[in-house]
Formats: structure tokens, C-alpha cells, sequence
């Protein structure tokens, strides 16, 4: 699994015309499956997800979490987190899952947010979305487990 986090003052996310997700401070979470992901990766970075502290206390150091800062996140699918441009111009994605694989371990990863009591909205799998931050910071991290 890839995850790229982003420390954001608001975020939105755009379908056909439609904003289907909206938050203002909070996290926008690009997730990434891979072949070989499962539960034990989807629960692992969920819960390192939740309780990562990536937001400044009163002495501007990153401190607390989105818990801490009571934060929103939104988690889009990005299956593009897997692209190989080591040959060519035009990046390959074989390494990530195919999609009958990967959107139940995206649900499942919302899924657990949620039951840590995150504030969690979505992308939609699969669609065009427009995209939209305000990257605060800027902060992005990015997490892999294997």
C-alpha cells in the first residue's frame, strides 16, 4: 500500500459537475493498493494514519493528530501512486491492484477511520475527479508498508 497525506485548510472533491466530498482543516489521503495488500496492511496504515501527529500545537511543533485538531479527512483512490517510469516515457501500472482488488481494501481502509472516530468522506472509486487543496504547510507525507 502507498499513502500520500496531506496536511490541508480545505479540500474538495469534484464528479461530473458534482462536489461529492468538502472539508475544510484536515487531511486528504491519496491511497494506493498494490498487489499482495491486504487486511494487515490496510489496518496498519489506517491506524498510523489516524494517529499520526502531522499538525502544530500552541509551540509550532507537530504534535498532535487529526484527532487532537477534531480534523476531516478525505480519501481518494490514486492507483496512480504505483506508476514504474523506469522505462520509457509513459509510466507503467502494473504494480497496482486491479480494481476488483483494490476497492474493497480502500472501503476497508475508510472503514477503519471511521471506527477510530475520524471524520471520513471519499472520492469515488474509479471516476474522473477533480481534485481540489489547499495544502497547509506545505505538508505532504508519504507511507509505505510492504
Amino acid at each position: 500500500m502507498r499513502v500520500l497525506i496531506q496536511r490541508v485548510s480545505k479540500a474538495s472533491v469534484t464528479v461530473e459537475k458534482q462536489t461529492i466530498s468538502s472539508i475544510g482543516k484536515g487531511l486528504l489521503i491519496l491511497l494506493g493498493i498494490g498487489h499482495g495488500d491486504g487486511e494487515e496492511q490496510v489496518t496498519f496504515l489506517a491506524e498510523k494514519t489516524a494517529n499520526l501527529r502531522i499538525f502544530e500545537d500552541e509551540q509550532g511543533k507537530t504534535n498532535l493528530s487529526i484527532h487532537d485538531v477534531q480534523g476531516e479527512v478525505i480519501v481518494v483512490s490514486q492507483f496512480t501512486l504505483y506508476a514504474n517510469t523506469s522505462k520509457g516515457r509513459r509510466p507503467s501500472f502494473t504494480d497496482a491492484a486491479l480494481p476488483k482488488v483494490a476497492e474493497p481494501l480502500i472501503d476497508r481502509f475508510v472503514e477503519l477511520l471511521r471506527a477510530q472516530g475520524v471524520a471520513t468522506q471519499t472520492g469515488q472509486f474509479g471516476a474522473h475527479m477533480q481534485v481540489e487543496i489547499l495544502n497547509d504547510g506545505p505538508v505532504t507525507i508519504p507511507l509505505t508498508i510492504r
